[in-house]
């Protein structure tokens, strides 16, 4: 985006109040969708921090691994967005069908290696972090629980980013709203012991989870076979199709991956500093989840849509515009939710933990969190206008190099090798999210991911050539 253009939104206020208009439209229900999810995550870490620090630090460690089922899914449903929001751009319904069909086909049996791992290794695999031996004891049968119903959690991933890309952002609000406050009540029942349940503590939390990937992935089924949906499942038969998928998934998939490989080291050092600070520096990742992640979320995945609904139907000029007015709307609403962090650092971090030394770092972890956030949602926002055209190396680069190269090469050189402690996480934190939004910038300036979408819906027959 030049800046003429963000001048150009400045000074047209009513096409730009407009625009805002139709991003509220469309994005409440995805914020809504995300600021549940995150509530149910909230809710894990709080009726985990009442049964002390440990307890907090086995779901961190044990939710690494469900993260990798988690951006398979996502990896996927990235492919399935792309090329849903480009056919319903153009009009090319038929393949649209066939996207849908062949991802969560593809998601469910990429799936099922996830949940035998999880059967297999779920104690080993924290082993890996040498914790102490609650921490195991404690966070295996969750990992078993949630990542063994990793094919289930892949449909609903994949449904609903196919949804949203046909512009229904409304039936993956029902579907994952209603979903995870089952997963909440669920969660403070079998987590706490209330009424006539047992009190199963972290195993109760995993519990509710599983069963509400079940539930979502089922609703998510009769959505598509009932006629509630525009998507009808077909049979699989375009190979372009699943090809243009699997292309578009893989950049992505190990975007998440690379981010969840570094991030086995970087809580390895957090846990090395000391359970404490490992504990709040999930704390304070909670926080900035559930303020400003349903709408750093809700961004990306509007930019999605819009720029591919855009270049489906050729509008190039308006896709630049409502990227512009995105632009503005997020250092808007995400600056007054980071400023809400920043002043009120030790009330949220008193929320989760009663333990000085945890509530005192937490405190600082916020304070880093909220600087960092507006950067992190315009690299959301500006990631998923790229892929929303089908472009996902260059986010995966600006991911990995970052990710990498200074959240975990600054904490690792300043933290360890030179002794720096915990302050070196603050500053890696910061300059990472400068680093990749930098990058994403630069890269959505040549405008040459346009041209290979364009070139892309051509050849699955999805756009007539000039």
């Amino acid at each position: 985006m030049s800046r003429g253009e963000l001048t150009r939104a400045l000074g047209d206020r009513r096409r730009t109040f407009a625009e805002w208009k139709r991003f509220v439209r469309l994005g409440w229900p995805i914020s809504v969708q995300s600021f549940v999810r995150t509530g149910m995550r909230t809710t894990d870490v709080l009726v985990a921090g009442l049964f002390g620090p440990a307890a907090i630090a086995a779901l961190g460690l044990s939710n690494l691994y469900t993260r990798l089922a988690l951006f398979t899914g996502i990896g996927i449903g990235t492919g399935s967005l792309a090329l849903t929001s480009q056919d319903t751009g153009s009009g090319a319904d038929a393949n649209r069908d066939q996207a849908v069909t062949q991802a969560l086909l593809l998601g469910f049996l990429i799936g099922i290696p996830f949940a035998l791992f999880a059967f297999l290794f779920s104690e080993q695999a924290l082993a890996l972090f040498a914790p102490p031996a609650e921490v195991i004891e404690t966070g295996a049968p969750y990992l078993l629980l949630v990542l063994g119903t990793a094919p289930f959690r892949h449909i609903v991933l994949i449904g609903e980013k196919s949804m949203q890309g046909t512009g229904d952002t409304m039936t993956p609000m029902y579907i994952r709203g209603g979903a995870n406050v089952v997963n909440i009540i669920g969660t403070v029942t079998l987590g706490l012991g209330l009424g006539p349940a047992p009190q199963l503590e972290v195993v109760g939390i995993g519990l509710a989870t599983a069963g509400s990937n079940v539930l979502a992935a089922v609703a998510v089924i009769l959505v598509f076979t009932t006629g509630w949906s525009d998507v009808n499942l077909v049979r699989p038969t375009d190979l372009t199709i699943a090809k243009q998928i699997v292309a578009i998934s893989i950049p992505r998939t190990v975007e998440g991956f690379s981010t969840t490989a570094a991030s086995f080291p970087l809580e390895a050092i957090l846990v090395a500093f000391s359970v404490e600070v490992y504990a709040a520096y999930t704390v304070g990742q909670t926080v900035r989840s559930q303020l400003t992640g349903p709408f750093a979320r809700s961004y990306g995945v509007l930019g999605s849509i819009l720029t591919g609904q855009a270049i489906g139907e050729k509008r190039i000029r308006d896709a630049h515009f409502s990227t512009a007015a995105l632009t503005l709307f997020c250092c808007l609403t995400i600056g007054i939710l980071s400023l809400t962090m920043l002043v009120g650092n030790e009330f949220f971090a008193s929320i989760f933990s009663d333990d000085a030394t945890t509530a005192e770092a937490a405190r600082t972890f916020i304070v880093v969190f909220a600087i960092a956030a507006p950067l992190e949602a315009l690299f959301r926002s500006y990631s998923g206008i790229l892929q929303g055209a089908g472009e996902t190396t260059k986010p995966f680069i600006a991911e990995i190099t970052g990710v990498f190269g200074l959240l975990l090469g600054i904490t690792y050189v300043g933290g360890i090798v030179l002794g720096g402690g915990v302050v070196f996480v603050y500053l890696a934190i910061v300059a990472y999210n400068v680093w990749r939004f930098g990058l994403i910038y630069f890269w959505y300036n040549q405008e040459f991911w346009i041209e290979n979408a364009l070139h892309h819906l051509e050849v699955r027959g999805s756009l007539e050539s000039d």
